[in-house]
């Protein structure tokens, strides 16, 4: 919105303004956001949290799963099991769930039935499926991060194995490949770019969109390099592309002339996220430096999703929280594809 203020400008998020939704949840990555107030919450016992507006919750599983919170170490709990990470509607309200654990794309009705839809790609396993995203014209963007299995060795500098995939017509195709461990992706305004994460790479890039889905125009979006971990990314209705960055714990945002801002910092420049970057600089990030990291709003920031009747009810996804944080942003969220309602059958 180019000659208009900025919504965000001076803005900061109030720690003490933080409030908290949900309680007991476990790993509740991605967020999703109703125009009636409910809440989705992606958790590691196997489905999603649904949280009423009246804070009323709801474990949604096939089959309840232990693993997570039963796991002998930390590092088992974030590498191995059923562990749903980003989620979208379908068109019919159905929930697509990305699992990171299982490999592979699921989709749940909200009574809980689970079905694989999709679990290799030209026959071979597809990798650590990361996110889900459903654009206006029901096509199904899907990141896979890394090929290795225990994705927290992935964590490298060295290794680009990671992949943006189409799912349409009923088939998955690899529309670009070579990123810094592909983590959450979005659609600008107009579908006309998709903005693609590089947790390693610790940058934001972006693509042209084809009208048959391909990519290109590959390029950087804001800083070729944030210092930090980039995990989940959401656009507000002025243009500023808003992320976390994750074990650091900061929220961000990425103004449409590419300058960044740090809107909330529960880092603050902590030893442990100074080893973290230090070591992953030579190339030596262990599962312990990691785990190391962490603010006390909620372990480990994910994601950022936009809700409230308003779209101005800003929810803080982690990774290691069992609540989430929410705050009042100065301006809306961009509307995401289910919001209005329009796409769904009567």
């Amino acid at each position: 919105m180019a000659g208009k203020p900025n919504p965000i400008d001076g803005f900061t998020v109030d720690p003490a303004a933080i409030v908290h939704v949900g309680e007991g949840l476990q790993r509740p990555e991605c967020i999703l956001a109703e125009s009636d107030g409910t809440l989705w919450s992606a958790d590691a016992r196997g489905g999603v949290v649904r949280i009423a507006p009246d804070g009323r919750q709801q474990l949604i599983v096939q089959q309840a799963s232990r693993g997570f919170a039963e796991a002998g170490n930390d590092e088992d709990r974030f590498v191995a099991g059923t562990l749903p990470n980003g989620l979208a509607f379908a068109r019919n309200g159905d929930i697509l769930i990305s699992n990171f654990g299982t490999d592979r794309l699921e989709i749940m009705t909200r009574d809980g039935e689970t079905r694989v839809l999709i679990d290799n790609i030209d026959g071979e396993p597809i990798g650590k499926v990361n996110f889900v995203l459903r654009d206006s014209r029901d096509r199904i963007w899907l990141t896979i991060s890394t090929r290795t299995k225990n994705w927290m060795k992935a964590m490298s500098p060295a290794i680009r194995d990671g992949y943006v995939a189409l799912y349409d017509g009923g088939r998955l195709r690899v529309v670009a490949d070579g990123f810094h461990f592909t983590n959450e992706i979005r659609l600008g305004a107009a579908e006309e770019w998709l903005y693609v994460v590089e947790t390693c790479g610790r940058r934001v890039t972006r693509l042209r969109v084809g009208r048959d889905g391909s990519l290109s125009q590959r390029e950087t979006f804001g800083p070729s390099d944030h210092g930090a971990f980039i995990d989940g990314i959401a656009f507000d209705a002025h243009g500023n592309l808003w992320g976390t960055h994750v074990m650091t714990d900061r929220i961000f945002a990425i103004t449409p002339d590419g300058d960044l801002r740090i809107l909330l910092d529960d880092d603050r420049g902590s030893e442990a996220g100074r080893a973290l970057m230090a070591a992953f600089a030579r190339d030596e990030a262990s599962p312990e430096l990691m785990l190391a990291c962490g603010g006390s709003v909620a372990p480990w920031f994910a994601s950022i999703t936009f809700g409230g009747p308003d779209l101005r009810t800003a929810y803080i996804g982690s990774l290691r929280g069992t609540r989430i944080p929410a705050f009042r942003s100065p301006v809306a969220g961009l509307p995401m594809a289910h919001w209005n309602g329009n796409d769904r059958p009567a």
